[in-house]
Parts: structure tokens; C-alpha cells; sequence
């Protein structure tokens, strides 16, 4: 969905502050990963907004994100339990050839430096 330009915000919610809360900021490139495969696309960050959801009701995000975010009922119902946050606003999803990637954990996020980005694009 967020390739077909579908879905514009990408979220992200969990019970402890951990990536991308607090880490991500505006123009932060985004590696798109498929489930157990490879890189297959990139975004910009636009705009991020991170949220201690107890201050911030949950029910609130989803009336003013929920479109942006495409998730049905079951998605928002799983999240009842998280305490953090975190929406990005996507810019400019594009499709790139397939990229292996060697992530083994089941880690949702993962914030790379610029010393782990060596690709080999040849």
C-alpha cells in the first residue's frame, strides 16, 4: 500500500520507547522490507509525530491519522495496549530492485547509521 501511494502515513505503536520513537526526523530515508524478504522500496519522512499515549488517547490518532494509515478495526484493537507512538508522514515512495537484506530478528524497525549503509548497487 505504501508504494501504490495507499497509504501515507506509517505507523508504528508499542508498549516500550523504542525505534523509530524518538530516533526518526523529518527527511530520514526509509528502507521498505518485505515480510521475511528483501528491501523493495524507499520513502522520505516527511513529518514525524511521536505520541506518549497516556496523554495522547489512542481513539484521537485514529480520527485524525486513520485514513492516512489504512488499518480496519482489528488493527487499531491490537494496538488498545500500546503506551507509544509513532506516525510518519511518507513522501515520495518509489519501487527499487530487490535488495537482500541479512535482518534475523523480529525487530519491526530498525534504525541503521551511516556506517551500516555499504550497498553494493552494481
Amino acid at each position: 500500500m505504501v508504494l501504490s501511494g495507499e497509504k501515507t502515513i506509517e505507523s508504528r505503536f508499542s508498549r516500550n520507547r523504542c525505534a523509530p520513537y524518538g530516533e526518526i526526523d523529518d527527511g530520514d530515508i526509509i528502507l521498505l522490507k518485505e515480510v521475511a524478504g528483501p528491501i523493495c522500496g524507499l520513502a522520505l519522512a516527511r513529518r514525524i509525530w511521536c505520541y506518549d499515549l497516556s496523554t495522547e488517547p489512542i481513539d484521537r490518532i485514529r480520527h485524525r491519522f486513520g485514513a492516512a494509515i489504512r488499518a480496519d478495526d482489528e488493527f487499531w484493537s491490537s494496538r488498545a495496549d500500546a503506551l507509544y507512538a509513532t506516525l510518519i508522514e511518507l513522501d515520495a515512495p518509489a519501487s527499487i530492485a530487490p535488495v537482500g537484506c541479512d535482518k534475523r530478528d523480529r525487530r519491526g524497525w530498525v534504525s541503521l547509521r551511516s556506517r551500516q549503509m555499504a550497498f553494493d548497487f552494481a
